[in-house]
């Protein structure tokens, strides 16, 4: 997509973004990505209003208010903003909840500073997304990490849960530690032990906040884990837009307990939410925990008939298949490998091919994002595709892969990227040399990547999706990383965070 619209301006001409987005949504392609709604409002409310996709004579200019007479204001909600917010509260079980109109990101810096104190110490899952080590550097907070199982399956790797023994030791470690923050489930689905978590925090009198951005459909169904806010986590954080109808950037914080200072998390709502929030977002908000309490029984079976339906016939195929790892896992999260094919390779045959836009492409599989608001034609069409790859590659009438960068002469475009495993072997906490606020403090210098080895970064260096921090700012550059880095953009993916967009230097402390 980048590359075309690089095109278009070459050729002087002007594209605008409306008609960009007009012009995709009338095409075949089918969404396997946020957000959740998948374009499908209109169809799953089944209502009257006259729409266009979810464009055209659905940008919503007749909604889009400020805060006037009757209509609240979610600053200091005491009417229908309020009242909108409970309604959120009993849905999920909360004590409290709160819109964010800024995403989860938000919600993320609000809960992490009212949990710590300047100069304070956090333990926190080492994949964990940038917004939590940008909460960190803030605050000025030390930084204390723990390292995800590693789970492998079928020569796929990928990060698991977090174990609560591990947080019991690094409490028992160090009582500095004011606040624990996990992400539960990852991005590929790894849902960790929430309630023996929160028992191993409340023990040593610290909140526990679990990054559940991508487990708002949670607790609806039995094939679905229970959500966090009713396994004893003191602060959670839902992005509705990722797994449930709702607008991109729509999110919710839920507070339980007594352990979270409540004045000072609604104090730094205020600072990280912008003080315009949008009646259109809130509304697509309201309109999405309506929906999930008239209709939520239908939609989730509906739903997770069509992933087990799925899963069961593709499970078995021989060489194009959908992965089943061992533990507990999000099952709407559909990974994807192809043998002796790597996921850009895959991600690019489904895309070209048969129209499938995938959440993202990575060296081994590619991951396919699924929400009730799903249709049956799009698992049908999915399931279709991996059927005739799959035969394909058997029969071997597919022949040998270029990378998609050399397809593409260069970085590769739109939203692919690469979960790292964050093992200790790899990612010592040895090499952290000063907090991210030291480091970002320090006078830097650019040198070659190629040239960084054993330099301190300054700079974020991360893959989007998933936005985890491969490099953090007052971390050593060790080999593995470096040897990581330089492959990644060798395969023309593209390193994010960095001030140089080719990825041909990095700025480090002088």
């Amino acid at each position: 997509m980048q590359n075309a619209q690089m095109n278009t301006m070459e050729e002087g001409k002007t594209t605008y973004l409306y008609e960009r987005l007009q012009e995709y949504c009338d095409s075949p392609a089918y969404p396997f990505h946020m957000p959740g709604h998948k374009r499908r409002i209109p169809e799953l409310l089944n209502s009257g209003t006259k729409f266009e996709g979810m464009v055209g004579e659905y940008i919503p200019y007749h909604i889009d208010i400020t805060e006037i007479s009757g209509f609240d204001n979610l600053h200091h909600a005491e009417g229908i903003l309020k009242e909108a917010q409970q309604r959120a509260a009993r849905l999920y079980g909360s004590q409290e909840t709160f819109y964010l109109i800024n995403g989860s990101t938000c919600g993320i810096l609000s809960a992490v500073s009212a949990c710590t104190t300047g100069n304070g110490k956090l333990l926190m899952a080492r994949n964990c997304h940038k917004a939590a080590y940008h909460a960190a550097q803030l605050g000025g907070l030390q930084t204390v990490y723990l390292y995800p199982k590693r789970i492998s399956e079928e020569n796929l790797t990928v990060n698991g849960p977090i174990l609560p023994d591990q947080v019991e030791a690094a409490l028992k470690a160090d009582p500095g530690i004011q606040a624990v923050l996990i992400t539960s489930p990852t991005y590929d689905g790894a849902v960790s032990d929430v309630k023996e978590i929160a028992c191993a925090a409340h023990r040593h009198g610290v909140p526990l906040i679990v990054d559940e951005a991508h487990g708002a459909h949670f607790g609806f169904h039995p094939c679905f884990p229970e959500s966090s806010v009713k396994l004893g986590a003191d602060i959670v954080i839902h992005s509705l837009h990722k797994t449930l109808p709702s607008l991109t950037q729509t999110a919710l914080l839920h507070v339980n307990g007594t352990l979270v200072d409540r004045q000072r998390l609604r104090e730094y709502l205020g600072i990280y939410q912008t003080s315009s929030p949008s009646y259109v977002l809130m509304a697509g908000m309201d309109r999405c925990i309506r929906l999930l309490e008239g209709q939520g029984e239908e939609l989730f079976e509906a739903f997770a008939k069509r992933i087990a339906d799925f899963r069961r016939e593709t499970e078995e195929f021989s060489y194009v298949r959908t992965v089943k790892l061992p533990g507990v896992w999000d099952p709407s999260k559909l990974l994807i490998t192809a043998t002796g094919k790597s996921g850009l390779w895959l991600g690019e045959m489904l895309r070209t091919r048969y129209h499938l836009e995938m959440e993202m492409e990575t060296e081994e599989y590619v991951l396919a994002l699924t929400s009730v608001a799903d249709s049956e034609e799009g698992f049908r069409r999915l399931e279709t595709a991996v059927k005739e790859l799959d035969q394909e590659i058997g029969e071997g009438e597919i022949a040998g892969e270029k990378t998609v960068g050399e397809k593409q002469g260069g970085q590769i475009a739109g939203n692919r990227g690469k979960e790292k495993c964050f093992d200790k072997e790899t990612y010592d906490a040895g090499i952290q040399k000063m907090t991210i606020t030291e480091a970002k403090e320090q006078p830097g210098r650019n040198v070659n990547l190629e040239d960084s080895l054993g330099e301190i970064s300054r700079e974020y260096v991360y893959l989007y999706p998933p936005g985890i921090p491969l490099l953090v700012p007052g971390e050593e550059i060790s080999e593995p990383v470096l040897t990581a880095l330089l492959r990644y953009r060798e395969q023309g993916i593209s390193l994010q965070g960095m001030q140089d967009y080719t990825g041909r230097t990095i700025e480090v402390c002088r």
